[in-house]
């Protein structure tokens, strides 16, 4: 095998090997496809992009084993990690008429706890929205737009272009990955929607589980100060490096 092997091939070969493996270094792919360590980080990074596997520091996962593949996989994976985290926030919700919230489980695991009589929803999540809209006197509003089934949500050009016909009170959302200088997601669409979300709220809370911490992503949506509370059930130890950067709104009590 070269470098000039037919791109497809290569993908194939990794997606197999991942599959197999779970995980696997670019060094590690770059011995089993006789390649460069350069073309496997090109070939994981586009694979990325077509939602095939997830990139991690130094190599990648199969996409089975991403956090943020699919929300009925993520109600079940870390469920308690989110139902602690969802009950930090509870405590302290501002009020609010109207709120997005966005298709994250850990939003979800908050909302089935939130009374929404007479509140305008606005969301993405397909979940979201049908365990909502069976409730008596709560108006929700689902964003058009092109339907993503990993993620069981919307998102696109239509989508965004719902969003700006409001104004929002509240913003209530996750990520996929957090770091010190902000919020990560997988893909360009799902960080376009929550920023374009974001633009339009007076207020914005994070929810965010502690297995976050660990996640690495390329898209940033917002830098952490943005937003006025970040709730989470991560441990001081977890959060004191960015404390030190002076990020004083997180919350995990």
């Amino acid at each position: 095998m070269a470098d000039n092997m037919f791109t497809s091939e290569r993908f194939k070969l990794i997606s197999d090997y991942l599959k197999e493996h779970g995980r696997a270094t670019v060094d590690e792919l770059a011995k089993i496809l006789y390649v460069s360590p350069a073309t496997v980080r090109r070939d994981l990074s586009e694979m990325q992009k077509l939602g095939m596997i997830q990139r991690t520091h130094g190599g990648a996962v199969f996409v089975d084993e991403v956090d943020e593949v699919n929300i009925f996989v993520r109600i079940e994976k870390n469920a308690s990690d989110k139902e602690k985290t969802a009950s930090i926030a509870l405590k302290a919700i501002p009020s609010f008429n109207t709120v997005f919230i966005d298709n994250s489980s850990t939003c979800l695991a908050l909302a089935e706890r939130l009374d929404f009589r007479y509140k305008t929803i606005i969301t993405n999540g397909l979940q979201l929205a049908m365990k909502l809209s069976n409730k008596k006197d709560v108006k929700v509003i689902f964003l058009g737009g092109v339907i993503q089934y990993s993620s069981y949500s919307t998102d696109g050009s239509f989508a965004d272009e719902m969003l700006n016909k409001f104004r929002i009170d509240l913003m209530l959302s996750s990520c996929a990955a957090i770091k010190e200088d902000g919020t990560y997601e997988p893909t360009i669409e799902t960080m376009q929607i929550k920023h374009s979300a974001f633009l339009r709220s007076d207020k914005h809370i994070l929810l965010v589980d502690k297995n976050k911490f660990a996640n690495s992503y390329p898209y940033r949506t917002q830098k952490l100060e943005d937003y006025d509370a970040i709730y989470t059930n991560a441990g001081d130890e977890i959060l004191q490096p960015s404390r030190d950067k002076g990020h004083t709104n997180f919350i995990n009590k």
